[in-house]
């Protein structure tokens, strides 16, 4: 696979338009302005992120509650609302697809940092069920997409409903930047889309294949009284500054993962991702990742080094199914698919909620 020579983003990627020296069209574009302008917005967002830390604490039991996955960010995260900020936190975990290094990971930090937390199991059929249709469902950004952008929703509601059944007023998830998608959320969830969105995803409410039980899964804010007052939902790293190598080093180093390759997303990711990955590179032809880690190493948060040798060791494990790459045949077993199964059928959309933006 061709690569740009300076951030090793795929000629595959749209728009990555190479041009005869092996570099990308974002690589050409990059501009150290454009840097200087994201600080000064990332400095507004940390002036608001302290304003939201300092009217939050002492207002009841727990000061924020974290969504806590076992990743290396959200385990740094909890360090610096822990022991930096002296927060009262509540950590908790939606047990769906989570790897035993992310369970050894969840329970050092918790061990380490002394803190609160809760575990959720949901019905794994319903789960299994929604995969299945949505594999078999793309929208067209394909399968990272369509399968992150429903089931994040159903972790991210289920925060923001324990947040409120424990009057907590913030949810701070570790998502770094570029994670979610910045017109999904840049620093925090629009309070139109907490306090007026419905959630669930309008192609599996025409579809017609899930229940009102099943699709009430999915937050709702218009099942709650009037005047509730919803939680805010924040993303601490696109307010803070962030490094991917300095997070991997960091959680080692204060005793919150036992080594730098259970702090990987390699190992520590949700195992579905794998076979997301291999219906991406079968249906586009490049990693849906590569874009984001491209960025990364463009804007220095990542290195280049270590990713020229990983990107295409992660591509390969994923195309032969090889090592982590088995999770793609265990998980094609327990969906009852075949690779053939893996389709793009929808449109672009199909499944984002619509917002209420009235006001």
């Amino acid at each position: 696979m061709r690569r740009c020579k300076r951030c090793l983003l795929p000629a595959a990627v749209p728009g990555a338009d190479f041009d005869g020296a092996g570099v990308c069209r974002p690589c050409r574009e990059y501009a150290p302005g454009s840097a200087q302008q994201e600080d000064a917005g990332r400095a507004a967002r940390e002036a608001d992120l302290e304003a939201a830390i300092a009217s939050s604490r002492g207002q009841g039991r727990y000061d924020v509650l974290v969504p806590f996955s076992g990743g290396k960010d959200s385990a740094w995260m909890l360090y610096k609302l822990v022991v930096e900020y002296k927060l009262k936190v509540l950590a908790f975990t939606v047990d769906v697809n989570i790897p035993p290094v992310a369970w050894k990971n969840i329970r050092q930090t918790l061990a380490k940092l002394n803190i609160d937390h809760i575990s959720y199991s949901p019905p794994a059929e319903l789960y299994r069920k929604l995969f299945a249709y949505l594999l078999r469902n793309q929208e067209a950004r394909g399968a990272t997409y369509t399968v992150s952008y429903v089931y994040a929703p159903l972790f991210e509601g289920d925060a923001i409903q324990l947040a409120l059944e424990k009057d907590i007023p913030l949810v701070m998830a570790g998502y770094s930047p570029g994670q979610p998608e910045p017109e999904r959320m840049l620093y925090e969830f629009s309070r139109p889309l907490i306090e007026r969105t419905d959630w669930t995803p309008p192609q599996l409410k025409h579809g017609g294949q899930f229940t009102d039980d099943e699709l009430s899964r999915f937050f709702n804010p218009l099942r709650y009284p009037a005047g509730t007052h919803f939680p805010r939902y924040l993303a601490p790293f696109h307010a803070w500054s962030y490094n991917q190598d300095e997070a991997m080093r960091s959680v080692v180093a204060h005793g919150l993962i036992a080594t730098s390759r259970n702090a990987s997303p390699i190992f520590s990711n949700y195992p579905i991702n794998w076979l997301l990955m291999f219906s991406d590179l079968k249906n586009f032809g490049y990693n849906p990742y590569a874009p984001e880690f491209a960025t990364l190493i463009r804007e220095g948060k990542a290195k280049l080094s270590e990713w020229r040798i990983m990107a295409p060791v992660v591509d390969t494990m994923v195309k032969r199914c090889w090592f982590l790459g088995r999770h793609t045949t265990e998980h094609l077993k327990w969906l009852d698919m075949t690779p053939d199964e893996l389709l793009i059928t929808l449109p672009r959309g199909a499944y984002d909620p619509v917002i209420d933006t009235a006001a």
